[in-house]
């Protein structure tokens, strides 16, 4: 999801080599940075000026159930990127997230100490600490709840609810209870883009502007896609969902971009202009 929008945002002025384990664009070819020669050899033949660490497992239920595969794949392979940057003395990227809190408070702010829930959030903020602790240059930036890429690669929200609607459905049930900050990958890449330019290394939340939760997400989705008279929306708890995720989420994971904000840096546009426009360009004809 979030490498197409980095693509796209970075390919006009910059030379890009882009991987994964999953080679289903042109513009990728296949590399599994869990496996550290593998990725050692691959970043110093290219010579990059920046790494870009981009991948992670991020479903939340297959992570509580391979603890150990979850580890190896979003925190030593964050460890490998770290080696690998130094080596090269080049400023690294890590894309942590806002699952990182427990939900206790409302709104969190980039100075907010994490207190991970379950094995996803915990090797994420694993991550990063050695980022921090080990790369001089880093750019640790922290998403919400990601949207972006489209059908073929969204697994998000967003996604999940238009398959929904694609399949017929006139009822679409929404937990209320789950508080968060949407963020475009286009919005996301652009900000991260301004921070490179900058060189202000650190630690950023950056999150789309607005406060909301999964049930006002879905609510404007209908609304923007003309259906609310033909599709109803309808509030449930989280555990209408516990058999399918039961895995711990916190109630809130709202961000707040405190520090683009103070350094005049946050270009990070409101949720809703941002779902609009992302309707729009990746979703049109599709229901």
């Amino acid at each position: 999801m979030l490498g197409e929008a980095f693509h796209k945002q970075f390919g006009s002025d910059f030379e890009l080599k882009c991987t994964d384990i999953d080679v289903n664009d042109t513009w990728l070819s296949y590399m599994d940075f869990r496996d550290f020669d593998a990725y050692r050899k691959d970043v110093l033949d290219f010579n990059p000026d920046y790494l870009f660490h981009l991948g992670a497992f991020t479903d939340l239920e297959f992570c509580e159930e391979h603890a150990d595969e979850t580890y190896v794949t979003n925190t030593l392979s964050v460890e490998n990127a770290c080696h690998i940057a130094n080596e090269l003395d080049i400023p690294m990227l890590y894309i942590s997230t806002a699952g990182i809190y427990d939900g206790g408070k409302e709104l969190y702010d980039d100075w907010d100490l994490p207190n991970p829930l379950g094995h996803y959030a915990r090797s994420k903020y694993a991550g990063e600490l050695y980022v921090k602790e080990n790369v001089r240059r880093h750019l640790i930036c922290r998403a919400g709840w990601m949207m972006g890429a489209g059908p073929k690669k969204d697994k998000k929200f967003v996604q999940k609810i238009m398959q929904q609607l694609k399949d017929g459905k006139k009822e679409l049930f929404v937990v209320d209870d789950k508080l968060g900050t949407p963020t475009y990958t286009h919005d996301f890449a652009r900000n991260v883009k301004l921070l490179f330019e900058k060189e202000f290394w650190g630690l950023y939340n950056m999150v789309c502007g607005g406060e909301t939760g999964r049930f006002e997400v879905a609510a404007e989705m209908i609304k923007l896609l003309g259906l609310e008279s033909k599709v109803k929306v309808t509030p449930v708890s989280s555990d209408y969902f516990k058999k399918e995720y039961y895995a711990e989420r916190p109630p809130s994971e709202r961000l707040v971009n405190r520090k683009l904000n103070l350094r005049g840096l946050n270009i990070m546009r409101d949720w809703k202009v941002s779902l609009k426009e992302y309707l729009e360009e990746y979703y049109q004809n599709y229901l």
